[in-house]
């Protein structure tokens, strides 16, 4: 190991020393106290001014998304996140079933290693922070290189907030110095819990660190558009959420997929909404200008659609005022195909279906490609099709009738976790399939008292086998 590399590694240990240290103190704190400091940190952001400034930091350091969004994204999260926490046990005992003799006790895992994205510099750590503190936790945050200076900003309000309830600093702490790949694989080798999102490379680095790890599977979600669809409704919803923050979101839809009967109604709603539909000219350069090389560019990612449009070469568009997606017309998926997978911006492939079943067989194709375990949406008035989809696609949610971006992660509307973290089972390579979420950071103890025996009769169990295949 080079003089460098020893430096770094040395780096990182002091600070998981540090939140070590720190740690211990909070696994002795009663619920009143946790929830206090979860309180606290959440005020770091949640405040008017400082949201603002995270937003405003994250947006000039990234290039990426846009400030009144990353603004109602910081707000929302954490808002929501603290809605589920609240009143929510994580010291001492924490359930009891008298009837199977069982007490569970929440227990801290110790020092959470936090991998962020830096299409969300502020949220996503904060969300991690909070979950963390939750169960007693210390944390490190490992940003993106580009997401350093707003993960910096947030931890130093947080920081001020700590101060004034006499909480330890070294609870929350982030990587020192440069953020770089062997700093944050020091940090998960050092951690007790790795948390990744972001890249799918940073996941399986986490995979792989032999340290306990959650990772998150791609983005690439799609939704379909049936024949019984209130499509003004639809494309609205999948405007509001395809533009959300420039498509940041790993949430965003990727594709449409309509049934034939509503193409025209959808596309014409989806129109007069600022989406705009692109030629097979237009496709053919715009295509050359995301993937120069094959490879996705950064000129695109988080833009609107009018930069997007002048990165292309369109120079009408660019300058229309109402231009919010860019839409192209695709009949296949995989790698030939690029705008069948994440794009990262408003970008928006639309497939026509023949039918529902149809439809369904596209998004299977489309997941074989690239986001299976993810999430799929659902717009329909025969709610038996939901089920149908759960039932059938590799996905670990089937998000009907919402705007899907917001939906996924967690709303105030709908019953899952508020969360940036969607795992996406052994579909997506995932170790879990749920919203990342407090649950996910400490550990349960589990006493066992005997209870009256419950032996059953070989009949009450195999009867029905013996009764139709003999013993």
């Amino acid at each position: 190991m080079s003089d460098t590399a020893n430096e770094t590694a040395e780096a990182v240990r002091q600070v998981v020393r540090r939140a070590r240290a720190a740690q211990a103190i909070a696994d002795g704190w009663n619920q009143v106290r946790v929830d206090e400091v979860v309180a606290a940190a959440a005020w770091a952001i949640l405040e008017p001014g400082r949201n603002r400034e995270l937003a405003e930091l994250a947006v000039a350091d990234t290039g990426v998304g846009n400030v009144d969004d990353k603004i109602r994204k910081n707000h929302r999260k954490t808002l929501g996140l603290l809605r589920d926490l609240h009143g929510m046990k994580t010291v001492d005992v924490i359930a009891e079933y008298p009837e199977l003799g069982l007490v569970e006790i929440a227990r801290p895992v110790g020092v959470v290693a936090a991998i962020t994205p830096s299409t969300n510099p502020g949220a996503t750590p904060a969300n991690k922070i909070l979950n963390a503190l939750k169960a007693r936790n210390a944390v490190v945050v490992a940003p993106s290189p580009k997401g350093r200076g707003t993960c910096a900003k947030l931890l130093e309000f947080i920081h001020a907030q700590f101060d004034r309830i006499d909480a330890p600093r070294d609870l929350v702490q982030m990587l020192p110095g440069a953020i770089t790949k062997e700093a944050t694989a020091a940090l998960m080798r050092e951690a007790d819990l790795v948390v990744a999102t972001g890249s799918q490379s940073n996941v399986r680095a986490a995979y792989t660190c032999g340290t306990p790890a959650f990772g998150v599977g791609a983005g690439n979600v799609a939704a379909i558009v049936d024949e019984t669809a209130d499509c003004e409704a639809a494309a609205g919803r999948i405007v509001r959420s395809k533009t959300f923050d420039n498509a940041t979101s790993c949430s965003s839809e990727n594709s449409v997929v309509v049934v034939r009967a509503a193409r025209d109604r959808l596309v014409a709603a989806l129109a007069a909404r600022g989406a705009v539909l692109l030629d097979d000219a237009r496709k053919a350069a715009l295509q050359r200008a995301m993937w120069p090389g094959g490879k996705l560019s950064a000129d695109v990612i988080g833009k609107s659609a009018r930069e997007i449009a002048a990165v292309a070469g369109f120079d009408e568009l660019a300058q229309r005022a109402g231009l919010r997606v860019l839409m192209v017309a695709e009949s296949d998926y995989g790698p030939a195909h690029p705008f069948s997978g994440e794009k990262l911006s408003p970008v928006l492939a639309l497939y026509v279906a023949q039918d529902f079943d149809d439809a369904r067989r596209i998004v299977q194709g489309i997941y074989a490609y690239m986001g299976a375990g993810h999430s799929v949406g659902l717009h329909s008035t025969v709610d038996a099709r939901a089920l149908e989809l759960g039932l059938r696609l590799p996905v670990a949610r089937v998000i009907v009738n919402q705007m899907h971006c917001i939906a996924t992660g967690g709303s105030f509307d709908n019953g899952l976790p508020f969360s940036l973290s969607m795992g996406c089972g052994t579909w997506g390579g995932n170790n879990f399939s749920d919203n990342l979420n407090v649950r996910h950071y400490m550990n349960v103890t589990r006493i066992a008292r005997p209870i009256p025996e419950r032996v059953p009769g070989l009949e009450d169990l195999l009867g029905a086998f013996f009764a139709k295949h003999g013993r």
